[in-house]
């Protein structure tokens, strides 16, 4: 079978043509400075692009707008890219980032870098990766895209094999719909992921950023932002300060607090809330709708 036949018979199959080429089958790193299963910054100069990959076409306007983005915010996602030998590598994901950190001048991007046929190993790498508590909410939402796109598994797949509420990873992944930004904005912990989830639901991309702005600006929180999006008033921060004056003031959950109140929720099928007070005191608040689901609840505790 010729060359030109071998890629025609595996165009549009996209990852997993390109995982099963034997062509490109390593199994060592071959020297250079990628070392498989991390992140690496790596010489555009040195990445090809997938043979593989059926989308040719590239709107100018929006490349455009991502090439500005990255000028602004960097890279959010990394690329994925095979390692075909010394610092040579082949695009796996990411097509326009690469060509959009291109158009912006950038020498290097950051990149996960794999040989072919380690599909196995990624998964419970990322699998382990995402029980680690220090990861922010934009990591764990990448970590659970990875999963689903070079793994081929479906929510409920990963749901089962993370051990996670489908709810939870749905939230997670809705995340990463939101502008480069805002997305920047969670994983350096200016906002909470409870924030990211409401602004995913704020309208489009300009009213998105500015309303993630104000809420950076004014210390905004969750309720403050379901409120705006329904078009409802909210008190001043003048007026907040002098009510937070005459009580406890309430303080954000952090994010592994976060987490933990989510799974909580996916566990006991129902509503959980923490509250927290300056004093160092609080509340963890489980709801439930009728005698029969308290007593389902009592069951589960």
């Amino acid at each position: 079978m010729s060359s030109n036949t071998k890629k025609r018979s595996a165009l549009g199959k996209g990852l997993s043509a390109l995982l099963e080429s034997a062509e490109t089958d390593i199994t060592s790193n071959g020297g250079g400075h990628g070392i498989v299963g991390s992140i690496s910054n790596i010489s555009i100069s040195n990445i090809e692009a997938n043979p593989f990959n059926p989308r040719t076409n590239f709107e100018k306007e929006a490349l455009q707008e991502l090439s500005d983005s990255i000028k602004a915010h960097g890279i959010i996602q990394p690329l994925t890219v095979r390692k075909l030998g010394r610092d040579k590598y082949q695009l796996i994901s990411g097509e326009r980032r690469f060509r959009a950190s291109q158009l912006a001048g950038l020498t290097e991007v950051p990149a996960y870098v794999r040989i072919a046929n380690d599909q196995t190993m990624l998964e419970m790498a990322l699998v382990e990766n995402i029980q680690r508590e220090d990861l922010n909410p934009i990591e764990v939402a990448l970590s659970y895209q990875r999963l689903i796109e070079e793994c081929d598994l479906t929510q409920d797949q990963l749901s089962q094999k993370i051990s996670k509420g489908r709810t939870s990873i749905t939230n997670h992944l809705r995340m990463l719909k939101l502008p480069a930004e805002i997305q920047a904005g969670v994983r350096n912990m200016e906002i909470s992921m409870g924030h990211a989830r409401a602004l995913v639901s704020a309208g489009d991309e300009a009213t998105q950023i500015a309303l993630f702005q104000r809420v950076v600006k004014e210390k905004l929180s969750v309720r403050d932002i379901e409120a705006l999006i329904r078009g409802e008033e909210i008190a001043s921060p003048s007026e907040k300060e002098k009510a937070a004056s005459k009580k406890s003031v309430v303080i954000p959950i952090s994010n592994n607090e976060y987490v933990f109140k989510e799974h909580l929720s996916d566990q006991l099928a129902t509503k959980v809330d923490i509250k927290k007070s300056d004093n160092g005191s609080g509340r963890i608040i489980v709801n439930f709708n009728s005698e029969v689901d308290l007593n389902r609840i009592m069951e589960l505790l």
